[in-house]
């Protein structure tokens, strides 16, 4: 299960029915799966769409929600039911909680209301199923320039998660102009972001599954448009909402920023809960990640989701040291990802991840390992370090010089 709750709601009042979706539409933590207008038809909505929540407007006719309740209880035991009534009459609250409802719920609703009830459940599945813990994380890489590697560190990052079986991955790429993360997976997609973008009012799981391209490494690539042209069709909520929907069916998404850092590329940050941010040691990559961080810095939560990763690491060409880097930007270095030129191009010219191209390079350790600790399956310390010391843990994984 992921961080998002999917929900069925029924009303058979269209007014109301439309406040209560504004008010869900304005809840980054819930994603409307269903809808209905009619009490005769919504036990059998919820069971074809199985949805964690199901929401009941009683006010149109009392009896006839109660008999719902106990129906789609009966039927459906896994949905939490939440019932909504403008009366605070003590019998109707009883009988609907006896019926099988969880929360009762005044109308008009409040999203504060709402929200809070939904923590509630949220809390509740949680304690009772130890897969929800895992939940959706959301991972974006950025550049602090181009050409440091931000995409091949997000496609193969996206490849070592996916290997894990118990993980799933989606892939989105948000360079729209010139992203390129179909080539490294060697795939020609069918549809892509602008796709998805265009059907935002009809979108539901089923349908963005299909938009999805899935490569044999298990991630589900979600591609840049094809014309140029057709990125103007994307906005942040469709963005937001298409992220909303993956959350739900996923259990990590990797969203392979553009180089602009603009409008998109800020909302990805926002929704991501670790930003990882791509640098090589050498002064003008140091410098945007300095001014990077002073826009990042007005925002003291934005600021604990970025990590640093400096790529190429180890290259004899006046490289800047791990320890003057540090200095410089004023921040640990969480990860160091080490030079391994030949590889790398074999990758890219051959459209395969690094585990099938050189799973025993240690490149491919290092980003298998990066995943590890972004999982929380071994410290940052362990792995990335934060001085010259631990740096040279590394020097068993980086490639042997040529004679």
């Amino acid at each position: 299960m992921a961080n998002v709750l999917r929900i069925a709601i029924v009303d058979p009042n269209d007014a109301t029915r439309e406040n209560l979706k504004t008010v869900l539409l304005g809840l980054d933590t819930v994603w409307l799966e269903a809808e209905c207008s009619r009490y005769e038809f919504f036990a059998d909505v919820v069971e074809q769409t199985k949805p964690d929540i199901g929401l009941i407007a009683m006010d149109s006719d009392s009896e006839k929600a109660i008999s719902l309740i106990a129906e789609v209880s009966s039927k459906a035991p896994d949905c939490t039911l939440l019932v909504s009534s403008a009366s605070t009459d003590g019998r109707l609250i009883l009988e609907s909680m006896r019926a099988g409802a969880k929360e009762f719920l005044t109308e008009p609703l409040k999203d504060e209301d709402l929200a809070t009830a939904l923590q509630r459940v949220k809390r509740q599945q949680v304690g009772n199923s130890a897969e929800s813990s895992v939940g959706c994380r959301v991972i974006a890489v950025g550049g602090a320039t181009g050409g440091v590697g931000t995409s091949s560190i997000a496609v193969n990052l996206a490849c070592s998660l996916a290997a894990d079986e118990s993980q799933s991955v989606a892939l989105i790429d948000l360079d729209l102009a010139l992203g390129d993360a179909d080539v490294f997976l060697d795939t020609i997609p069918e549809y892509t972001l602008a796709d998805v973008a265009q059907n935002i009012s009809r979108l539901d799981l089923t349908l963005l599954k299909k938009s999805l391209t899935r490569h044999s490494s298990g991630v589900h690539l979600l591609p840049r448009p094809i014309q140029l042209e057709d990125g103007r069709l994307i906005t942040s909520d469709s963005l937001r909402r298409v992220m909303d929907l993956l959350k739900t069916s996923f259990t990590h998404i990797i969203i392979d920023l553009s180089k602009s850092f603009g409008t998109l590329d800020m909302d990805a940050i926002q929704m991501a809960d670790d930003v990882l941010m791509v640098t090589q040691l050498d002064l003008p990559c140091l410098r945007n990640v300095v001014r990077l961080m002073m826009t990042f810095d007005d925002d003291p939560s934005l600021r604990e989701k970025v990590k640093i990763i400096v790529n190429r690491g180890g290259q004899d060409s006046g490289q800047i040291s791990l320890k003057k880097a540090q200095e410089t930007i004023n921040r640990d270095i969480y990860w160091q990802i080490p030079n391994d030129y030949r590889v790398m191009v074999e990758v890219r010219n051959n459209g395969v991840p690094l585990l099938e191209q050189a799973p025993k390079a240690g490149i491919t350790l290092s980003i298998n390992k990066l995943a590890d600790a972004l999982c929380g399956k071994q410290s940052s310390d362990a792995a990335g370090g934060d001085s010259e010391t631990k740096s040279r843990r590394w020097l068993n994984l980086w490639p042997a010089k040529s004679p």
